[in-house]
């Protein structure tokens, strides 16, 4: 395996200064035919997956300058990006459930939870009444499922680091009525940054060359859920569009008015790729937006900004909207666009340093920036509240508070709540890991008055705690604050130290 790998490495040597890549690709292809690693259920998917990672490094060596050239970057028109008012003003026809069978939920799988803490997938973390992510998608689908008596399937993209942890918990939805599908991202070796040569050593996921190893990224959707397969199996169960988005956007529900513009268009003018966007706020800045470049509706995104201009893209008056990675592609597009090799997509270099403190470089691509390949593609600016992810445990306190209440597996903002935005909350790091939040809460408090909450320090909350309009409260290292049981915090500043003692 290391003999091997070691020839891997020159051959992507080899390939990056070599004229003749022709070659430098058969001989790498021809060390995969001699692995007798590889020669089990893994061959077809590993050659895949190097076919991919070829293609990807191949363009990354060839791209010169930025992806996108400033001067050329165009408003989109007026009637590319429509308000989801004007596509729901149109009203349901009385077939919804022909509708519905023409569709496949795609949730993206493959994150861990490890930024709060957690072990294992993020779809696993509890994040409402002890319901997972998961179980809260399962619950949607089972609902639409039941009122109209449909048949819309749940796919799961996962990757090689929640596949399995996935798989075990899925035993417990067999008695549900949906039918779900999982296939896996692409693995790609990491590059060091120096030489640009693979880091790992072999092709196994464990010791050494455990750290070698990646999904890269959403985009890698149409790739593997093409050669999995699923996606002609669906094709042919008459299947026409999917939704996707990431299972922590709990606002991510399926939307029967977007549904309905897409499938009752006429055939010539299908829109093949539908992006969910909303309006930007100062806390979005950095959310890829959509432009007009050389004729095609693009999505731009933050990395593919020259630095003089980074300011400019994160202005909420120029850039006025942002992906929220809510997405509706038809699957006889990406059929097509597979099999004509066009599926085109920037190549996101995302930097990273292992825990040896080696400087990788990892290949990816984002899911939205196929939009430009797809035909009539459109942007619906939809309310922000399709768009409400649990990235944090400050995410997190807000869906866990009663400003939501739940049914059928979705979250909807309480009519008592008299805003409609989302307060601003940050927890500060002794809130960071999730089993740690939880025990510095005796219970949820009531934030439905509540503007800004700032926590910072050593700080636990009591029972039936009030919170409204701005609350900042901080305890200094050393310090700890209890906020006692039954308080009522209101545009209250609370700092120093307040230690409640059992008597």
């Amino acid at each position: 395996s290391r003999l091997f790998f070691t020839e891997i490495s020159r051959g992507f040597l080899f390939h990056r200064h070599s004229r003749n890549q022709t070659n430098s690709w058969n001989r790498f292809q021809s060390m995969l035919d001699a692995q007798p690693y590889l020669r089990s259920r893994g061959l077809h998917v590993c050659r895949k997956d190097f076919a991919g990672f070829k293609n990807l490094f191949h363009r990354f060596l060839q791209v010169k300058g930025p992806s996108v050239e400033w001067i050329k970057i165009q408003r989109p028109p007026e009637d590319s990006i429509q308000p989801y008012d004007k596509i729901s003003a149109r009203g349901l026809p009385n077939n919804v459930a022909n509708s519905l069978n023409k569709l496949v939920v795609v949730k993206l799988n493959g994150g861990l939870g490890t930024s709060m803490g957690c072990k294992g997938p993020k779809s696993l973390i509890s994040v409402r009444n002890e319901n997972t992510f998961l179980d809260l998608t399962v619950q949607q689908i089972e609902h639409l499922n039941k009122t109209y008596n449909t048949d819309v399937p749940l796919v799961l993209m996962n990757s090689f680091n929640t596949d399995e942890d996935t798989k075990k918990i899925l035993q417990k939805y067999t008695h549900h009525r949906v039918k779900i599908h999982t296939f896996n991202q692409s693995r790609y070796p990491r590059i060091n940054k120096e030489s640009l040569l693979p880091v790992a050593k072999n092709l196994s996921m464990t010791g050494q060359s455990a750290d070698g190893w990646y999904p890269p990224g959403h985009g890698d959707i149409y790739a593997s859920f093409y050669n999995s397969g699923l996606l002609d199996q669906l094709i042919t169960q008459g299947k026409e569009y999917i939704f996707v988005s990431n299972i922590d956007n709990l606002g991510a529900t399926v939307d029967l008015n977007i549904l309905h513009h897409l499938v009752s268009q006429p055939n010539g003018k299908r829109c093949e790729f539908v992006m969910e966007v909303t309006d930007k706020t100062r806390a979005d800045v950095k959310g890829g937006t959509l432009i007009q470049y050389e004729g095609k509706l693009r999505l731009l995104e933050i990395a593919q900004v020259p630095k003089a201009h980074v300011d400019e893209f994160k202005s909420v008056s120029k850039f006025k909207i942002f992906n929220t990675n809510n997405l509706w592609i038809s699957l006889p597009a990406i059929k097509r666009l597979q099999e004509q090799n066009a599926m085109d997509m920037e190549i996101i270099v995302n930097p990273k340093t292992l825990d040896g403190g080696l400087n990788v470089i990892q290949l990816e691509t984002a899911v939205g920036a196929a939009i430009k390949c797809f035909d009539n593609a459109l942007g619906i600016n939809v309310p922000r509240s399709r768009f409400l992810p649990v990235k944090t445990t400050s995410d997190l306190l807000l869906v866990m508070s009663n400003l939501y209440s739940l049914d059928a597996g979705s979250l909807t903002m309480s009519p008592k709540r008299e805003f409609p935005t989302t307060p601003h909350v940050k927890l500060g790091s002794s809130f960071t890991k999730v089993q740690e939040y939880l025990t510095r809460f005796e219970s949820i408090p009531d934030m439905l008055e509540l503007d800004h909450l700032t926590v910072s320090g050593d700080v636990t909350f009591g029972k039936n705690v009030s919170l409204k309009g701005t609350v900042i409260i901080i305890a200094n290292h050393g310090d700890r604050i209890d906020i006692p049981a039954g308080s009522m915090l209101e545009n209250k500043i609370v700092s120093g130290n307040l230690r409640i003692l059992d008597h």
